[in-house]
């Protein structure tokens, strides 16, 4: 009676799992995140050997890594594409808790790996980010609180929210990890402006997060010396983002040709931050701009998707998830042009890192989970029956 009164398509009685998953999960996008995924193992490829000869590995010692962590990832992806949007809400917040308690033990077991930031767990045979699974978790959460809000006698939902936003930015800036606090900060935002904030509180908390960085500025050499080396007129020519620059120039069109790229063997980070670096020397424009372009078709896919749901949880948690896979992309790709600070984030699915693929697998099962079509009334419908 539900869906003869909202004109959706009904459930058909005793259809297996797979096909009823089949018929609704959205295919394109899924097939972007598997090119994604494919383009990053033949980027690996080419960036990955000469660090594994510098460590005295095999040549595709973090190929055959990167294949292990990314089939974790996919097999946790398409398992979380076929739950239940309810039972999504429930994985995420118990991913949510591990990881905040993760995430609060790193300044007593954690280790920074020589790079000046603890984030990580080493674990011996590898290591293991909190952060990067705090945030699908982090969106999962805050949207649940924000839809809980708008319903009548609802709890305080939006100061709630706000309120972890916070703590866990705080958390990441004290590793330090800006790019990290900015990103949660921005997914928070993003759903807060969908739930109906109003566009001057908005402006306010942008002005606050400014002031934030501004002491950020003024108290942590890290983030200074990044923002200095950001606002230079003069790239130095040795350090990593003088290498990515180089190599982005001398790809050109069509990239200098397979496996002749030179960035490889002077970035430390080829084969994770600064992965986009190799792609644009050696296949060049071409290959960056089809990146791009299924990164866009995923995020624009699925808030067009969301656009025709009716449950708000469901148009917040999946809108905030698209938008951070689609920041976090463009972070990564502005950093290596020199349009942002350096971050030290991954691009989705491309860079090598075992906690950034499987955290990336469950953050994609999530939104393909929201946006899978079901049968309910959508907004749509609703809005047409009250203009009859």
């Amino acid at each position: 009676m539900t869906e003869m009164a909202h004109g959706a398509v009904p459930l058909r009685d005793g259809e297996p799992i797979l096909p009823r998953w089949w018929r609704t999960v959205d295919k394109w996008s899924m097939s972007c995140v598997l090119l994604l995924f494919g383009i990053g193992l033949l980027l690996g490829l080419a960036a990955s050997p000469p660090l594994a000869q510098r460590n005295g590995f095999a040549p595709f010692h973090y190929v055959e890594r990167q294949i292990l962590f990314g089939g974790i990832a996919l097999i946790a992806m398409l398992l979380t594409t076929m739950m239940q949007p309810v039972l999504v809400r429930r994985l995420a917040v118990i991913g949510f808790a591990a990881s905040f308690v993760a995430m609060a033990g790193l300044p007593l077991f954690g280790t920074d790996f020589g790079k000046g930031a603890v984030r990580w767990y080493s674990l011996g045979f590898g290591s293991v980010q909190p952060s990067e699974f705090i945030k699908p978790g982090f969106v999962v959460v805050a949207a649940w609180f924000l839809a809980a809000s708008t319903e009548v006698g609802g709890p305080p939902g939006k100061r709630m929210s706000l309120a972890l936003a916070v703590l866990i930015a705080a958390m990441l800036a004290m590793q330090p990890d800006f790019g990290q606090a900015c990103l949660i900060l921005f997914a928070w935002g993003v759903m807060y402006f969908v739930a109906g904030a109003p566009i001057t509180l908005l402006v306010a908390l942008g002005g606050l997060a400014v002031g934030a960085g501004v002491m950020a500025y003024e108290n942590s050499e890290h983030f200074a010396r990044r923002i200095d080396g950001f606002l230079s007129a003069e790239v130095e020519p040795t350090t990593q983002l003088g290498y990515a620059t180089n190599a982005i120039i001398e790809g050109g069109f069509f990239g200098v040709g397979v496996g002749e790229g030179q960035v490889k063997w002077s970035l430390p980070d080829a084969h994770t931050d600064f992965i986009i670096a190799v792609a644009a020397e050696e296949y060049g424009l071409v290959l960056v701009l089809a990146i791009i372009a299924l990164y866009a078709t995923v995020v624009i896919r699925s808030l067009a998707r969301l656009t025709r749901e009716r449950d708000p949880f469901i148009r917040l948690a999946g809108t905030g998830l698209a938008c951070t896979f689609g920041v976090q992309a463009m972070i990564n790709m502005g950093v290596a042009v020199r349009l942002l600070p350096a971050k030290g984030m991954t691009l989705p699915f491309v860079s090598y890192g075992g906690s950034s693929l499987i955290a990336g697998g469950l953050m994609l099962g999530m939104l393909l989970a929201f946006t899978r079509n079901r049968p309910q009334g959508q907004i749509g419908d609703v809005l047409l029956r009250q203009g009859r």
